[in-house]
């Protein structure tokens, strides 16, 4: 891509299958206003009926949170996620009271995946039906390991690359950037973080596994 180019608003890019692709995780997510009758397993049988030829597996999750103020760390209200699975654990559907979520591991290609979402969406609007929505995102996750110091350069240019692109690098452990964009004409905006990781570590253990390895990381919002 040119540098005088401006991604935020050019033309989607064409699709170049790789065949060892580095994305490691694609999420969408959706979400509305609470509907408090999705905590309860009745409610959201139906929803669970359309998406079960292709998500068999059906793994309540209940998450608990925590509220930083001036009395300090207090817990905040726990939650029920409705997680759906395929066989293979590749796909996962996730409804909330707030939200419904599609990610994969396995992503294949863009039409694929907004088939997938179109699905999960379709039953979201027949069988739970909220009136409104508040936000729509999706996240690209790529991952590359690092066999040494100086292989990221051949893959990522110099101005992303920043402190790894000089000699400090073969001292660098760690090296972080996040940027946040406004999308011009739009009220979209495009969170990136990006940067090298050391073994066994991860910036989001909900989304970013930890490998054994330095790993450099793009991570699109």
């Amino acid at each position: 891509m040119s540098v005088d180019k401006n991604p935020l608003v050019a033309a989607a890019p064409a699709e170049i299958p790789l065949r060892n692709a580095p994305l490691v995780r694609v999420i969408a997510q959706v979400r509305f206003p609470v509907i408090a009758s999705i905590d309860h397993r009745g409610f959201i049988a139906s929803f669970q009926e359309a998406l079960r030829d292709a998500y068999p597996v059906l793994r309540p999750d209940m998450t608990q949170g925590f509220v930083v103020g001036l009395q300090g760390v207090t817990p905040a209200p726990s939650q029920m996620i409705w997680r759906f699975h395929d066989v293979p654990g590749q796909w996962r559907v996730s409804l909330a009271p707030d939200f419904i979520a599609l990610e994969t591991t396995a992503y294949v290609s863009r039409s694929d995946f907004l088939a997938r979402l179109h699905g999960a969406l379709r039953a979201l609007h027949e069988h739970i039906g909220p009136k409104i929505i508040d936000r729509v995102g999706l996240r690209y996750i790529d991952r590359v390991l690092i066999q040494g110091v100086g292989d990221i350069t051949t893959l990522v240019r110099q101005e992303v690359i920043g402190i790894l692109a000089t000699p400090m690098a073969a001292s660098a452990q760690q090296a972080l950037s996040e940027s946040l964009f406004v999308v011009p004409n739009t009220r979209a905006r495009l969170l990136a973080r990006w940067g090298q990781v050391p073994p066994q570590s991860t910036v989001d253990p909900n989304a970013i596994e930890p490998v054994d390895r330095p790993s450099w990381i793009l991570d699109l919002d």
